[in-house]
């Protein structure tokens, strides 16, 4: 979930002491409610456009592939990926009631998607149906990281790729206060981190990347030098 065009990051040091003395973990659905609702849904998907439309390239999907988008919003990235299939699928799953509403409203006359409210890895999805899994900003508000990461290679078909984004990790320093900001527990891993909970889960094939958007396409300056954190692994059985 995007946090970058929601959160005053120059509110100075002030605001950020502030925010910590008031701040209370609560359930990562309550605090995307009440984005849905007051308009942040749609902020989400104009900042993170420049990394989510080449992430959907690089997935190289099929006419006829299946693709799952992980903690959805209101379903920008399933509709982009819809676009591509036309004799496929594509299905979006979030813990928010607010944004799965507001995906099915945006997206009711796009026969080829569906969107589905469930707290991941729970759902009522079928296993080993999807060609391809994608998350942004999405992973880290998972409590069982290791039981999330074992679902998806069940979702997934043999062979299949999951593509998982994070701009919350150890080595983007200006993100460490996010969840503070949100209000949400958040798991924080650097690269590595991030690798071997993909290796530990059984993908194969893991590779990593931070991909860095034009300094014009930057909605914070670390888009342009750190970069989000890019991982992806198949599912080998």
């Amino acid at each position: 979930m995007n946090l970058l065009a929601t959160l005053p990051f120059r509110a100075g040091r002030a605001a950020v002491r502030h925010v910590r003395r008031a701040w209370r973990a609560r359930p990562s659905s309550e605090v995307f409610d009440a984005w849905a609702t007051d308009g942040r849904a749609a902020t989400m998907e104009s900042a993170h456009g420049p990394v989510v439309r080449p992430l959907i390239d690089h997935l190289d999907l099929a006419p006829d592939a299946w693709f799952l988008d992980l903690g959805c919003g209101n379903g920008y990235a399933v509709r982009w990926a819809a676009a591509r299939l036309p004799e496929g699928r594509a299905v979006g799953i979030d813990a928010s009631p607010e944004m799965i509403q507001r995906a099915r409203e945006l997206s009711r006359d796009n026969p080829r998607v569906e969107f589905h409210e469930a707290s991941f890895p729970q759902h009522p999805l079928t296993r080993r149906s999807f060609d391809a899994i994608f998350s942004m900003e999405t992973v880290y508000y998972f409590p069982d990281l290791p039981a999330a990461l074992a679902e998806v290679r069940r979702l997934l078909k043999p062979g299949g790729g999951f593509l998982c984004a994070v701009d919350y990790y150890r080595e983007n320093p200006d993100s460490h206060c996010w969840p503070e900001y949100v209000g949400a527990r958040m798991k924080l891993l650097d690269a590595k981190g991030w690798r071997r909970a993909f290796e530990t889960a059984g993908f194969a094939a893991v590779r990593q990347e931070r991909l860095v958007v034009p300094k014009e396409d930057a909605v914070e300056p670390w888009h342009a030098t750190v970069g989000s954190l890019v991982t992806t692994g198949r599912n080998p059985a």
